[in-house]
């Protein structure tokens, strides 16, 4: 069964902006025209698509399968239209990036300033997520690709390349000053809160190993979304917890956090830049790619 593509641009522009009138709008087309060929896409596929509401429309079970393709191949194509149309296209695009929150403050935040500066038509789109997430918006098609905390489980069809290494620390609150008079047993670390990273970062299951092999059994007190988010809870006295050590240095040395030293090697950290071996690039993503790679050390 063939359908006209431009029936799949027409519902993703309905989808997109839940309302035919504005979907109309933005297409340079009109209420009854965009309404008939809804009407006609969902004869095609036997199905109803969307359900009228007195604020708009939402779409059905149905709708929210077929959007999920076609807001991916609808937005890598309306990027492409826009950088073929521009006249520079290598400098000017769109590009789609997802970076956990560590990678984003220890290496990307440098380099987007840095990029922006040279090439400021380009327009970037970042997507926040924890690492297994970002790897899954990658596979999907959804990021061009990621700037991530390792390690992490590499499926087979992604690329990986080492940004930098970086250490973590275990630090905590003024509170927890007498537990710099030497270094603590990793068993207790249990005897105090322990603040970390949530379930289904590859920091929680990083951490989670770590204390298995020692064989100790810790789940968190508290559980936060990003490192960013635990450092003022650590400087509020809240618990102690793992952060990398260049993210807290500056509470270090302003004396709100402490550096409580550990009787093991606490596990190593790197940033990776993660693409899709199987999927190419925009000429606009390529450029910031190879420009981020241009900086490793």
């Amino acid at each position: 069964m063939d359908v006209n593509f431009e029936y799949y641009k027409i519902f993703y522009y309905v989808a997109k902006y839940g309302n035919i009138t504005k979907a109309a709008a933005a297409l340079g087309s009109n209420q009854p025209n965009v309404t008939r060929i809804m009407k006609l896409l969902e004869s095609q596929l036997n199905c109803r698509l969307f359900i009228r509401e007195a604020r708009g429309i939402t779409l059905t079970e149905e709708g929210e399968l077929l959007y999920s393709h076609v807001e991916i191949a609808c937005r890598h194509l309306l990027n492409a239209q826009e950088e073929i149309f521009r006249q520079d296209s290598l400098r000017c695009g769109t590009v789609e990036i997802g970076a956990t929150e560590t990678a984003l403050h220890l290496f990307l935040l440098k380099a987007l300033r840095d990029f922006k500066t040279e090439y400021p038509a380009t327009k970037i789109k970042i997507h926040n997520h924890t690492t297994p997430e970002t790897i899954k918006h990658l596979i999907s098609g959804k990021l061009d690709f990621a700037v991530i905390t390792a390690p992490f489980e590499i499926p087979k069809t992604v690329f990986c390349e080492k940004v930098l290494d970086f250490n973590e620390i275990l630090a905590g609150g003024t509170q927890y000053q007498s537990l710099c008079q030497k270094p603590l047993e990793l068993k207790d670390v249990k005897n105090y809160p322990w603040i970390g990273l949530g379930r289904g970062s590859s920091t929680y299951e990083l951490y989670r190993n770590f204390f298995i092999e020692h064989k100790i059994d810790i789940e968190p007190d508290m559980e936060v979304a990003t490192s960013d988010l635990m450092l003022p809870l650590l400087e509020n006295n809240l618990g102690i917890g793992f952060v990398p050590e260049k993210l807290a240095l500056p509470l270090l040395k302003e004396k709100k956090l402490i550096q409580i030293h550990i009787s093991c090697d606490i596990p190593r950290r790197s940033i990776q830049i993660v693409s899709d071996k199987g999927r190419g690039k925009s000429l606009a993503a390529d450029t910031f790619y190879k420009y981020l790679k241009s900086r490793i050390l």
